[in-house]
């Protein structure tokens, strides 16, 4: 019988190196804390309207094939599904009312919970958890599978904090 692979060692990687060694070095100081009156406000604010409007002026002027705005990932439909929060207005595309809003946030203060959907409502406490994180807010229709990201920006304190430990689940 074979002797059992280094790697196999609880707390390394598959290749054999050793979990420190997974760990970001620490470049410098840290960043200078930046001044934010309202923690829970919106800033560097991108709202993609106009790209929107001309996106729709391709679909209905007929200089857009419908596959190639409609074609929203199997993931993203399945987190609208569970997730999304009713927009209020119908689907630009299908004019079906099943139009949902799906918020993800993104930040290395974060840690591994960057890229996961939140709910509008979470938003204003998790700014005052945080320095900075970015807030992406995409519609998705169900139906006809129209999404398109409508906003971006950012929320949070200002300060600088280190980022969110890993879970030992996540790293075995």
């Amino acid at each position: 019988m074979a002797a059992p692979r280094k790697s196999a060692i609880r707390g390394t990687i598959a290749r054999g190196a050793p979990a420190a060694a997974r760990r970001r070095p620490s470049s410098g100081p840290p960043p200078v804390a930046e001044p934010v009156d309202h923690p829970d406000r919106p800033r560097s604010v991108v709202d993609h309207a106009l790209q929107r409007r001309a996106a729709l002026q391709r679909l209905f002027g007929g200089r857009g094939l419908d596959s190639d705005l409609c074609d929203a990932d199997p993931y993203l439909l399945k987190a609208a599904r569970f997730h999304g929060e009713p927009a209020g207005q119908g689907c630009p595309a299908c004019r079906d009312e099943g139009l949902v809003t799906v918020t993800y946030v993104y930040g290395d203060e974060l840690g591994p919970y960057s890229g996961r959907i939140r709910k509008a409502e979470e938003l204003p406490s998790m700014s005052f958890s945080f320095g900075a994180f970015s807030v992406y807010v995409v519609e998705v229709c169900q139906r006809c599978h129209w999404n398109f990201l409508l906003t971006t920006y950012v929320l949070g304190d200002g300060v600088p904090r280190r980022a969110l430990p890993t879970p030992r689940d996540l790293l075995d």
